[in-house]
């Protein structure tokens, strides 16, 4: 699905903004259990992990990023807010909430994901090589290139502020554990 620029420009900008939203959304919408926390929170775990993983790799515009979770699929970090989206909704035991964050997988980060590309192609020419042999989204089974090409940096983590998926994470679960049933 190819998506108008002008599209994706807007949902681009409003994408942060909108994100308070959907947390408000979820806030009044989610009736979790013990069993859904149990049941959503180590997938969202996992995507946490993915998360920080790829930040880890990634140094945006310096040099394209082809090595960790980059060697299985083009958008580690958008997978990895898939995942913890995912187990928040399991948690939360909406299904509203799972059709309202698929809702916005596919009419805001997809198209992010389509701008971001752009960019990539621009900024480094063997772009198009990389997106012929790595996927955007479903991760390959065995890695593409070296698999040791960027390590993770604990620097880029930092750098690139993925502790604040982390921090959000966390409130996220506590409001759920609080209002447990």
């Amino acid at each position: 699905m190819q998506f108008p620029k002008r599209y994706a420009d807007a949902v681009a900008r409003l994408r942060v903004p909108s994100g308070f939203l959907i947390v408000g959304v979820f806030g009044w919408l989610s009736h979790p259990t013990t069993q859904s926390l149990l049941y959503g929170l180590p997938m969202a775990l996992c995507g946490l992990a993915l998360r920080a993983w790829a930040a880890g790799c990634l140094a945006k515009n310096r040099e394209l990023a082809t090595g960790g979770p980059y060697a299985y699929t083009r958008n580690p970090l958008y997978i990895g807010t898939l995942l913890v989206a995912a187990g928040l909704v399991a948690a939360s035991r909406n299904m509203f909430l799972g059709i309202l964050f698929a809702a916005v997988f596919l009419f805001v980060y997809l198209p992010v994901i389509q701008l971001e590309e752009q960019h990539l192609r621009k900024l480094f020419p063997e772009y198009a090589a990389y997106a012929a042999a790595v996927p955007a989204l479903l991760p390959r089974l065995t890695p593409a290139g070296q698999k040791n090409s960027q390590p993770f940096r604990f620097s880029l983590y930092l750098t690139n502020q993925e502790y604040n998926a982390g921090a959000g994470f966390a409130a996220g679960m506590l409001y759920l554990l609080w209002i447990c049933r």
